[in-house]
C-alpha cells in the first residue's frame, strides 16, 4: 500500500442487520455511523437488510449498497419478536452465501442474527465482527423470562459473539460483562449522534405557550417511561399547562396509553415514530427531553441514544436511574438525574418546566455532545476496529 493510500481502500464490508435508515432506532444511527466512517476510510459496504414498508429509502451514498427483504413485523411495524428474528435471519444465511464474498463480515444483534453469521462466516472463510449495544440474555433474565429460554438464548449468544475476530461494545460495562462471558476480544466504542441532523440550528414545534416534556424513542419495559405518566397529576398541580409529549414506539406503548386515559385531557401526546429531522424538531421546541431505565434490570450500564440526541439539539435531560447515564448527566451539568421513583420524577420536571432553556445553555450541551458523541468521531473508530479485524 502506498504512503497516500487511505487504510480501507479497497476494503469489502458486508453488514447483516434487521434494522438500518430510514428506520429511526439507536441501532439504525449506530450503523449509519459506521458505514459513514467505513466508506471515509475508502472502504466498499454492503448492507443486507429488510424492506421498510411505507417509507421512501435514502440514498446510500458512494461506496454503499443496500439490498433489502421482506420480513415479518409485529403489529407496530417493528423487526420484534423471534418469530420476527428468525424471517430475517433464514433466508440471511443464503444471502450471505450468494453476495460477493466480502472481507469481512459485521452483524448486529439479536444473537440469532450474529449465530447464522457465524456459520456464514466460517463457510466463506472471512472474519466477522459482533456489535454489542447489550447482552440479550442478561436482559431476558431481568424481564423475568423462563430460565429454559434464558439458558438457550445465553448459548445462542456466547456462540454468536465466540467467533468473533473482534466484538464491539458500546459501554465500559458491557465490554466488562462480555470478559465475563468470557469473550476474548472487546473493543469498546460508545454511541454518538448525527449532529448535523441534531443540532441546536433549525426549525422547532411552537409550544403555543404550553410547554412540554419530550420522551422521543423506544419505551419497552425496562425503560419504565411510565414513571414520568406517574409524575405528571404532582406536575400538574404545579404547572397548569405543562404536557408530556411520546415521540417513538415500543413494547410498553399501549401502557402507556392506558395510564394516559386516566390524566386530564390534552395533557399527554402520543405522535407516532417519523424521521430523525422530525424528532429533532421536537427536541428543539422542548423544555427538557426525558429518558429513564429501571433499575435492576441489567441496563443500569446503559446510556440512551435519546440523552445525546437531545443534549445535541441543545435540550437539557431529565432521566430517571442509576448508572453511566446518571452520572454523566449529573456530573456534566447536563440537566437532572433522579431516582426512578414519581416524586422524584415529579420534581425534576416542574425545575425542568420552570428553569425555561437559554441560547447560552444549549450551545453548551450541544458542544459537549460534539465533543464527546458525534456520530462522525464514534462512526470512524468502529470503522478502524472493522478495517482491522479484515486485515487480521
Amino acid at each position: 500500500m502506498s504512503g497516500s493510500a487511505r487504510p480501507a481502500d479497497g476494503v469489502r464490508v458486508t453488514l447483516a442487520t434487521r434494522i438500518f435508515a430510514p428506520e429511526p432506532a439507536a441501532a439504525s444511527f449506530r450503523l449509519a455511523a459506521l458505514t459513514r466512517g467505513l466508506t471515509g476510510l475508502g472502504a466498499r459496504v454492503r448492507v443486507l437488510t429488510t424492506t421498510v414498508p411505507g417509507r421512501a429509502e435514502p440514498s446510500p451514498g458512494p461506496g454503499v449498497t443496500v439490498e433489502r427483504w421482506p420480513v415479518l413485523r409485529d403489529p407496530e411495524g417493528y423487526v420484534r419478536g423471534y418469530v420476527q428474528y428468525l424471517s430475517f435471519d433464514v433466508p440471511l444465511l443464503l444471502r450471505l452465501l450468494r453476495t460477493p464474498r466480502p472481507d469481512v463480515l459485521v452483524c448486529e444483534p439479536p444473537p440469532t442474527t450474529g449465530a447464522v453469521v457465524r456459520l456464514a462466516a466460517r463457510l466463506r472463510r472471512v472474519p466477522y465482527v459482533y456489535y454489542a449495544a447489550d447482552v440479550w440474555a442478561d436482559a431476558a433474565q431481568s424481564a423475568g423470562m423462563p430460565g429454559a429460554v434464558v439458558r438457550a438464548l445465553h448459548t445462542v449468544e456466547r456462540w454468536a459473539m465466540g467467533g468473533a475476530a473482534c466484538v464491539i461494545a458500546v459501554s465500559e460495562p458491557v465490554a466488562a460483562r462480555l470478559h465475563e462471558l468470557g469473550v476474548g476480544r472487546v473493543e469498546v466504542v460508545p454511541n454518538g449522534v448525527d449532529t448535523d441532523v441534531f443540532s441546536p440550528d433549525g426549525p422547532a414545534v411552537d409550544d403555543e405557550g404550553r410547554p412540554y416534556l419530550l420522551y422521543a424513542g423506544t419505551a419497552s419495559e425496562w425503560q419504565g417511561a411510565d414513571v414520568f405518566l406517574r409524575a405528571l397529576p404532582r406536575v400538574l398541580e404545579e404547572v397548569p399547562g405543562a404536557r408530556v409529549v411520546y415521540l417513538g414506539q415500543g413494547s410498553d406503548w399501549q401502557h402507556l396509553r392506558e395510564l394516559a386515559a386516566g390524566l386530564p385531557p390534552g395533557t399527554v401526546e402520543f405522535h407516532t415514530r417519523g424521521p430523525a429531522e422530525e424528532a429533532a424538531r421536537w427536541q428543539r421546541g422542548a423544555a427538557a427531553c426525558l429518558a429513564s431505565i429501571v433499575p435492576g434490570r441489567g441496563y443500569d450500564f446503559a446510556v440512551p441514544t435519546k440523552i445525546h440526541s437531545a443534549l445535541a439539539c441543545g435540550a437539557p435531560v431529565v432521566f430517571a436511574g442509576v448508572g453511566q447515564a446518571a452520572e454523566q448527566v449529573r456530573d456534566e451539568r447536563l440537566g437532572w438525574a433522579v431516582d426512578h421513583e414519581p416524586g422524584a420524577v415529579a420534581e425534576a420536571m416542574v425545575a425542568a418546566l420552570r428553569a425555561g432553556r437559554s441560547p447560552q445553555e444549549d450551545a453548551r450541551r450541544a458542544a459537549w455532545v460534539r465533543s464527546h458523541r458525534s456520530a462522525t468521531a464514534t462512526g470512524r473508530r468502529a470503522a478502524e476496529v472493522v478495517t482491522a479485524a479484515a486485515r487480521r
